[in-house]
């Protein structure tokens, strides 16, 4: 009897887990999540307890099947601490694809490593990063975590997708506070309300959920990942960080907190350095002009280093010890360049902006809360509104470039924040233009100059080899035109820092064998210096179609032919035009020389997933003709 009983209690057992581990089980994922899917979250809770102003406890517990090696980095935990926010614990499971448990994960399994972008001379932010451990897929992973955090100045984004290629199964975010503790609150692509409730304890709770989310498709010229993901956004009314508190409920309010407790008061200066800038400045009367000339001073004089740490996140250094010192992050900069500028009678705004060059990130209109990554400078001069980047030695004066251009930012004006937006580089200053004069003779070889001008956002784009050494210059060179055998015989560069800045790019060059002699005739590519590329096709596209940043490219290429050889291919003409672009190219014969002009446009907008393919077709339309073989035949 006693055998029998347990047995019964064995076999009750043995079902319940094996009723768990199903649970685990890959083949549990509803089909309709596996397209474009590299991972898949199985359930995701996070809760977010505010206790008090300064307690903040953020409880997370994820389980994620990994359906392939894409889906590795996707999945595994990461949990970031510094100073004020402290890991309480870590702990989680890991089954195979059949639900089975192989491997428990511990503190133990997790790297420890500081925070680091490459260049930062300070920062004291902290990462848990767990060691990936299996290498059959699918396997399911699974994991919790707690942090403490002692500010409640703002709280971490609920993004249960993060990123393409996972789908989420189903997931919930729960937000806990006393009634006293007003909230705002976004929610982004994200059908249902919020849920708020009241517990037997008298507080008051928010809710979400989300089920079902399918993988968001990798896909070319799509839209920004925060328009296309899942996201709860939450900002308080009052709110406590390290030695600071205060309140805010709109953009006006909060710049004027940010201004007045951490730039306010940080501006003075050694009063050499203010004498100094009175005589740098005492003959120039136009204000635009003597801001350039400070801007250039504070260039030559500092240096840029990344500095994270404590409230240093989003509080400058002090411009006195800029001066001193010569370096500081990009608050400190700006800080130190708006503290010069003062000295030289001219008003400017501190100003916050998501600086990012392949998506451009505004600042919320609607949803004022901490945002933003970088610092820039607003001289707000009358009819002429003038910006600058401080952390390049480089930069032109009031050229911004592709990091920071054309997105809403938050300025600090004396009136509080103000939203304000920065200007845009279309596609008509983006420019890259060229114009070469090359000979080719009867053995095939090329020879010939070439002049490209940089315009626009187009400025940088040999930003990183026009400091090389001349052997390294043309070694980086050989890599931007696929002209074979190619010898760079003079290679030399010229920037224009005016008010429409530019880069001149002048190049002499020699290329055996360019034209294949073959039987009486010499064959060679009409076009080998600004080749595009084709796009990717896409079946069954998913995303709008959103070209971020447009750009011109005008080539215009004389080839001397050599004597006793007449054209033998056609001259073709290619003229395409379509709402997002066009492509401009012709031939002509003028005596024995070969003019080649083209023109390719792309211009910035948004557009229906339908258009994509016809933007394929478009490209590949421009590879077709960049790829046209020119035929000399002996007269």
């Amino acid at each position: 009897m006693i055998k029998r009983g347990l047995l019964l209690v064995a076999g009750l057992l043995f079902c319940t887990i094996s009723k768990a581990q199903s649970n685990y089980a890959a083949e549990r994922i509803p089909q309709s999540l596996l397209p474009y899917a590299s991972a898949v979250v199985r359930n995701d809770e996070t809760t977010v307890d505010v206790k008090d102003s300064d307690n903040v406890i953020y409880h997370v517990k994820r389980m994620i099947t990994v359906l392939n090696k894409n889906g590795d980095e996707k999945a595994t935990p990461d949990v970031y601490y510094d100073k004020i926010t402290s890991i309480r614990y870590i702990k989680g499971q890991i089954y195979n694809q059949y639900g089975k448990p192989v491997k428990k994960i511990s503190g133990s399994d997790f790297d420890d490593y500081a925070v680091s972008d490459g260049f930062s001379l300070l920062r004291d932010d902290r990462v848990k990063h767990y060691r990936k451990a299996m290498t059959e897929y699918p396997y399911t992973i699974e994991y919790e975590y707690e942090i403490k955090a002692k500010q409640s100045m703002f709280f971490h984004n609920w993004e249960p997708q993060q990123e393409p290629g996972i789908a989420v199964e189903k997931g919930t975010y729960t937000f806990i506070c006393e009634p006293g503790f007003k909230i705002r609150h976004k929610a982004i692509n994200l059908s249902d309300a919020v849920n708020t409730a009241t517990t037997k304890d008298g507080l008051k709770t928010y809710s979400w959920h989300v089920s079902n989310l399918k993988a968001i498709r990798h896909e070319a010229f799509s839209p920004n990942e925060l328009d296309l993901t899942t996201t709860v956004m939450i900002a308080p009314e009052k709110f406590a960080y390290e030695s600071f508190s205060g309140s805010f409920s709109n953009w006006q309010q909060l710049g004027k907190w940010m201004n007045d407790n951490l730039v306010t008061n940080r501006e003075e200066l050694p009063e050499q350095t203010i004498q100094f800038i009175k005589q740098l400045t005492e003959n120039i009367t136009d204000p635009k002009l003597k801001a350039k000339k400070i801007y250039e001073y504070m260039q030559q004089k500092t240096h840029y280093v990344s500095i994270q740490v404590g409230i240093g996140g989003w509080q400058p250094f002090l411009a006195s010890d800029v001066d001193k010192d010569g370096y500081g992050d990009c608050k400190a900069l700006v800080n130190y360049t708006k503290a010069l500028l003062k000295a030289g009678g001219i008003e400017s705004y501190y100003c916050v902006v998501y600086g990012n060059p392949y998506e451009k990130l505004s600042l919320m209109n609607d949803f004022a809360s901490i945002q933003g990554n970088h610092i820039i400078l607003c001289l707000p001069f009358k009819n002429d509104t003038t910006w600058l980047e401080c952390t390049s030695q480089k930069i032109p004066f009031g050229f911004l470039g592709d990091f920071t251009d054309d997105r809403t930012v938050l300025a600090f004006t004396p009136e509080g924040g103000k939203l304000m937006h920065t200007p845009k580089y279309t596609a008509d200053d983006n420019l890259e233009k060229r114009k070469a004069s090359f000979v080719l003779n009867d053995e095939g070889l090329l020879s010939g100059s070439m002049e490209t001008i940089f315009s626009g956002t187009a400025y940088n784009y040999r930003g990183e080899i026009i400091d090389d050494a001349p052997t390294e210059r043309i070694k980086e060179i050989k890599k931007y035109y696929p002209i074979n055998n190619m010898e760079v015989k003079k290679l030399e560069y010229k920037q224009d820092k005016s008010q429409q800045p530019n880069t001149i790019e002048d190049i002499e060059l020699i290329a055996k064998e360019y034209g294949a002699v073959n039987d009486g005739k010499i064959y060679f590519s009409l076009n080998s210096i600004d080749r595009a590329r084709p796009l990717r096709q896409a079946i069954n596209r998913i995303n709008p179609v959103c070209i971020q940043r447009g750009y011109t490219e005008k080539d215009d290429i004389t080839y001397t032919l050599p004597k006793g050889y007449r054209l033998e291919s056609e001259l073709i003409k290619k003229h395409i035009d379509k709402p997002f672009g066009s492509f401009v190219m012709t031939m002509s014969i003028d005596d024995n020389k070969l003019v080649y002009h083209r023109t390719l446009q792309l211009r910035d907008g948004n557009y229906s997933k339908d258009v994509y393919q016809d933007l394929v077709d478009f490209f590949q339309s421009v590879v077709d003709a960049d790829e046209y073989n020119v035929v000399l035949a002996k007269k």
